[in-house]
């Protein structure tokens, strides 16, 4: 039988692993408190205000497509979690830039993961006028995405690889 072979942990690890586990945390926190504070659809404040704290379930992926398709999103949530791990984890990333967008990524991912397999839906309560509600994992995913692009764009622009010192 062949033997899992895992990562060494370098010491820079640490920092963006931490961010990781931060967004996972800090996720799940916020989805327990709206739970516990709001009963569903309800909002907070008034609806006069811009932002407002809302609880919103969504058992679909972003914008509410795949609404259903739980064991699909979680299926393709668990891929996307190991490819930013092997991404993450191969020796010539070593841009903190694009290992920052990476741990965010992976934070978010896991959050949500989290709770689409223990509760079969995600909780969003952040709302904007003319905006589908999001919460603290989506911030950390779209965030992460377009440092990760940003950072791509600037390598490509400068000729600079991952892992190049030379400048």
């Amino acid at each position: 039988m062949s033997r899992l072979i895992l990562p060494r942990l370098q010491r820079g690890d640490y920092a963006f692993l931490t961010l990781a586990a931060a967004i996972v945390v800090g996720d799940l926190l916020t989805k327990w408190a709206i739970r516990s504070w709001l009963d569903r659809f309800d909002a907070w404040p008034d609806p006069d205000w811009n932002v407002r704290i809302v609880h919103f379930t969504n058992t679909g992926a972003a914008f509410g497509i795949l609404e259903g398709a739980g064991l699909l999103l979680v299926v393709t949530s668990v891929v996307g979690v190991a490819l930013i791990l092997v991404y993450f984890f191969n020796p010539g990333v070593v841009s903190p830039v694009v290992r920052a967008a990476l741990a965010l990524m992976l934070g978010g991912a896991v959050g949500n993961l989290i709770d689409r397999v223990d509760d079969g839906e995600v909780v969003d309560f952040i709302k904007f006028p003319e905006w589908p509600a999001f919460n603290v994992a989506d911030s950390a995913i779209t965030i992460g995405v377009v440092i990760l692009v940003w950072a791509l764009v600037i390598q490509t622009q400068t000729g600079l690889k991952d892992g190049d010192n030379s400048s």
